[in-house]
C-alpha cells in the first residue's frame, strides 16, 4: 500500500452547519476516503467534529484467526 494508513482520525471546525458540511465533503473527495463514524458539537460560536475514517487495514480471517484471507491483484481470495 502505497500511503499511511495507521491514523483514522479527522477533525473538523467551521462557523456554520453548511460550511462544515461542505468541508468534510471536500475532504472525503480529495482523499477517496468515507467517514466511518463523527460527532459534532458546538464549542462556544463554532461547529466542530471529530471523525473516525474507514480504515483499509483490516484484516479477514476464519472464524478461528488462524487463516488470513489474502487478496491478489486479480482479486482472487485464497487462504494462508
Amino acid at each position: 500500500m502505497s500511503h499511511d494508513n495507521k491514523r483514522n482520525l479527522c477533525f473538523f471546525e467551521a462557523a456554520s452547519m453548511i460550511e462544515l458540511y461542505n468541508s468534510m465533503e471536500a475532504w472525503q473527495e480529495a482523499n477517496a476516503k468515507r467517514l466511518l463514524q463523527i460527532s459534532i458539537q458546538q464549542d462556544q460560536d463554532r461547529f466542530c467534529c471529530i471523525a473516525l475514517t474507514n480504515p483499509s487495514e483490516v484484516v479477514i480471517t476464519s472464524e478461528n484467526g488462524r487463516y488470513h484471507a489474502i487478496v491478489s491483484e486479480n482479486g482472487f481470495l485464497a487462504t494462508s
